[in-house]
C-alpha cells in the first residue's frame, strides 16, 4: 500500500471522525439522558473503542483497494472514491442528525443508508482485492446494529 494513498484515506476518515466526535458531545446532555433506550443499548464506553478500530479499518482497506484499482481499473478507482466519500458524508451526517438536530426518524433513515453504503464499500473492496478485504465487513455489521439501535430509540421516543 502506498503511503500517499494511506495518508489521503486516513485524512478523510480522520476528518469524518472529528466531525462525528464534535457532534456526539451531546451524548452527555440532559436531552440524551432523558431518551428512552432499548435494552440492547451498549454502554457509552463502547463507542470510543469500536469507532476508532472501524475508522482505521476503513482507511487501510480503502487505501489498499484504491492502490489496486488505480493500477488495474482506474474507472473503478474513481467509483470507489465517490462511494467512499458518500459513505463518509453519511457517517458524519448521522451524528449531526441525531445528537445536534434531535431528528430521530431522519437519523434512523440515515443509519440505514450508511449501512447500505458500508456494505457496498465492502463489496467493492472484496471485488477488487479478494477475500482479504473482508476485514472491512465489521463496518457494515456495526452500522446495521446502529440502524437497529437508532430505529428503536426513535420508536421508543415518538
Amino acid at each position: 500500500m502506498r503511503a500517499a494513498t494511506l495518508a489521503k484515506t486516513a485524512g478523510a476518515v480522520f476528518a469524518t471522525a472529528a466531525v462525528g466526535g464534535l457532534a456526539s458531545r451531546p451524548a452527555k446532555s440532559a436531552w440524551y439522558a432523558m431518551l428512552k433506550k432499548p435494552s440492547f443499548q451498549p454502554p457509552r464506553q463502547a463507542f470510543p473503542i469500536v469507532w476508532p478500530i472501524l475508522y482505521a479499518d476503513i482507511a487501510a482497506v480503502s487505501a489498499g483497494t484504491l492502490d489496486e484499482l488505480d493500477g488495474t481499473a482506474p474507472e473503478k478507482a474513481r467509483a470507489y472514491r465517490v462511494a467512499l466519500a458518500a459513505n463518509l458524508v453519511l457517517n458524519g451526517g448521522w451524528t449531526w442528525l441525531f445528537f445536534n438536530q434531535h431528528r430521530l426518524g431522519a437519523s434512523a433513515v440515515a443509519a440505514a443508508a450508511l449501512t447500505a453504503s458500508s456494505a457496498d464499500l465492502t463489496r467493492r473492496a472484496i471485488e477488487a482485492r479478494g477475500p482479504g478485504a473482508a476485514v472491512l465487513a465489521p463496518y457494515p455489521l456495526w452500522c446495521a446494529f446502529a440502524t437497529a439501535l437508532s430505529t428503536s430509540i426513535w420508536r421508543l421516543n415518538r
